[in-house]
């Protein structure tokens, strides 16, 4: 959807591979698992030696998305990863997604247990600085992306939805997984490039980047998106 042609009502965001028109009332911004496990000092993603420094750098520009969303009446809503202490969600030995690194670690190492991704343990909590509101919207997934086995997609609907902000952590994971599934469920995915961060080498950011501009949505700053969506500021220039 191009911005050649604006249509009245309708901001138009700063983007890349193109400029996209948004309806603000068909809009949201999804926080992806920006709990203590992948984003404290002490959680899972730091006791593995992630760099969680990426983690806290976005905790400014998301908030600085949630306010300006909300000042506009755009819906936030809070993915987070959660499991019960017996991992059913995982699905078993029978499943490969079992096996995985961080898994193997809660199963063997009682470090973990606080750490990791257990409700109702801090681990799993949303971190302080973006504790949700009391109208909160939270989706609780069990895998790595929003969609699968949630119920993101009949909320959305519900609100009549159409395009879809994320920020969050990982991109090149949990991220990039929602991205790719927004876009085959007919979403207008776009990604805020820094206020998102990756896990693993610094090209695995990149290589999601490239991915979204080539195939899967948009890609642009939180400065470019607050520009276009608070009251009273002027739509960038495309």
């Amino acid at each position: 959807m191009s911005a050649s042609h604006p249509t009245p009502g309708l901001i138009i965001l700063k983007a890349e591979p193109e400029p996209l028109q948004i309806d603000l009332t068909r809009m949201a911004v999804v926080v992806i698992d920006m709990q203590n496990a992948f984003v404290s000092k002490g959680g899972m993603f730091d006791l593995s030696g992630e760099d969680i420094t990426r983690g806290q750098r976005i905790i400014e520009p998301i908030k600085g998305i949630i306010r300006a969303a909300r000042a506009r009446g755009v819906r936030v809503i809070y993915v987070v990863h959660h499991y019960s202490p017996d991992l059913r969600e995982a699905g078993g030995p029978d499943s490969g997604y079992w096996y995985g690194p961080n898994l193997r670690k809660y199963r063997e190492d009682p470090e973990w247990k606080d750490k990791f991704i257990i409700r109702d343990t801090w681990g799993a909590e949303i971190v302080k600085e973006l504790e949700p509101r009391e109208d909160k919207l939270v989706v609780v997934k069990p895998r790595y992306s929003a969609f699968f086995g949630t119920n993101l997609d009949a909320i959305l609907k519900s609100f009549n939805i159409k395009y879809l902000a994320f920020v969050g952590v990982a991109t090149n994971i949990c991220v990039e997984a929602a991205i790719r599934d927004a876009c085959y469920l007919d979403y207008f995915p776009i990604l805020i490039l820094d206020a998102t961060a990756s896990a693993g080498p610094e090209f695995t950011q990149e290589a999601t980047i490239f991915n979204v501009k080539l195939c899967f949505g948009w890609v642009t700053t939180s400065q470019n998106i607050i520009k276009a969506i608070e009251p009273g500021k002027k739509n960038p220039r495309v």
